[in-house]
């Protein structure tokens, strides 16, 4: 899976949710990827729902529930 990547997912108001994989390095625990999960509607600033960490095996499966499951896309960044 390439990285970062980002996942869309339109919304009824003009907004998109959004969920965000960035690639990072922990000091102690190695490599990690941050998961970003939160909303945009321009031109207000986007809102952070939640985060948290997966190891890089997991990123994969974890694209692939939300694309199938919740209706996310692949797209280009918000902002």
């Amino acid at each position: 899976m390439p990285m970062p990547l980002w996942l869309v997912r339109p919304r009824s108001d003009g907004g998109s949710d959004y969920v965000n994989f960035i690639p990072s390095w922990e000091s102690l625990g190695g490599a990690t990827v941050e998961v970003r999960e939160g909303s945009h509607l321009p031109p207000q600033m986007p809102l952070l729902k939640r985060r948290w960490r997966l190891a890089p095996a997991e990123v994969e499966a974890c694209g692939r529930r939300l694309q199938q499951e919740a209706g996310y896309r692949r797209a280009e960044p918000l902002f």
